[in-house]
């Protein structure tokens, strides 16, 4: 549901709930939205605080306003990751399961496993996500 804030030729505001913007223009064309106040038929679609669009309101060719490029946010995700994740190195195995195992206190890692490793980790009920983080120059 879409609620639209619409007013009337007489200057009364009222919202209108609708499936999609094609559900409000065929009503408003077939004249079966009316202001709760007056009467009126003939009303119009007015800004509101609060506007979320849809992908049918946008035009095709028309960009986001703000363009971030993929590498920017490859790296600010990789600085994340280095700042905010101990790094364990090729002992993350070892980690994960003493960690699992409540032998260690819980805490973000990094680190790298073998094939093997990731497996005997799935079947020890440990979660872990696989990131291939690309070495960047500089």
């Amino acid at each position: 549901m879409i609620i639209y804030d619409l007013r009337c030729q007489d200057g009364h505001k009222f919202e209108g709930w609708f499936k999609d913007r094609g559900a409000f223009e065929e009503q408003k064309a077939e004249r079966l939205i009316a202001c709760p106040v007056c009467g009126i038929a003939d009303v119009t679609l007015v800004p509101s605080s609060v506007a979320i669009m849809g992908r049918e309101a946008r035009s095709v060719s028309e960009k986001p306003k703000t363009e971030v490029s993929p590498l920017k946010i490859l790296r600010e995700f990789q600085e994340y990751i280095h700042k905010h994740f101990d790094d364990v190195g090729e002992k993350f195995t070892e980690v994960a399961l003493r960690i699992h195992h409540g032998e260690e206190e819980r805490r973000d890692i990094r680190g790298t496993t073998t094939r093997s490793e990731e497996e005997m980790l799935l079947e020890e009920g440990v979660q872990f996500i696989k990131i291939p983080l690309p070495k960047f120059d500089g």
